[in-house]
């Protein structure tokens, strides 16, 4: 028997799916549990059958965009390519990642939760511990480089890891105002010209 509330021919991963639209395009303190609902084809009992809470919909639903549609920004990291080359591939995928067609324009890991009262703290440090992880992963690709001989062994990983986790935000906020794939990946290669000054050992 289905859980209560659950309509006949309840598809979970098509209802999550659209949830993440909504909440990718709405936020979390924007998207109402009606909105939700209307998009998943569902009614607000199966909701909370289904997910528990509008908070557990929300954190699923940023799971499924870090597995899919934004999955290649952070495994551009990955593999052989140079230290260089990873790190303008990243941004590259990034630039695309957040203008893809028929998808809300921006970043879901960046918008998905800025501000709201309250009731949204959870949610904002959802996301914000995502934001981490992402930041941590690209230092651990910098400080792979430095292993490798790639990069100087006194490089501040900590300020290099910043500044390119800020222009990978930079361009979510760009995209949602507007900016085209053409633009943020312009961006991008102008992140990259200063390489070896942001790269050096200086401050």
């Amino acid at each position: 028997m289905g859980a209560r509330g659950r309509p006949r021919g309840f598809d979970r991963d098509a209802a999550l799916q659209q949830a993440m639209d909504v909440f990718w395009a709405r936020g979390y303190a924007g998207a109402s549990i009606a909105e939700l609902t209307e998009a998943m084809s569902i009614n607000p009992p199966s909701l909370y059958a289904a997910f528990g809470s509008k908070e557990q919909l929300f954190k699923e639903a940023v799971c499924l965009y870090a597995e899919t549609d934004d999955a290649c920004t952070l495994e551009m990291l990955e593999g052989d390519l140079s230290t260089r080359e990873s790190i303008a591939a990243m941004l590259q995928a990034s630039a695309r990642s957040c203008t893809q067609p028929h998808k809300p324009a921006g970043c879901f890991m960046t918008l998905g939760a800025t501000n709201g009262g309250p009731e949204t703290d959870a949610a904002q440090q959802y996301l914000c511990d995502q934001r981490r992880d992402m930041a941590s992963r690209i230092r651990a690709r910098l400080a792979r480089g430095v292993a490798d001989g790639e990069l100087p062994d006194s490089l501040d990983l900590d300020r290099v890891t910043a500044f390119f986790a800020t222009v990978i935000k930079g361009m979510s906020i760009e995209a949602r105002d507007g900016a085209d794939a053409d633009t943020l990946a312009a961006v991008a290669r102008s992140a990259m010209l200063g390489w070896d000054a942001i790269t050096s050992t200086q401050g």
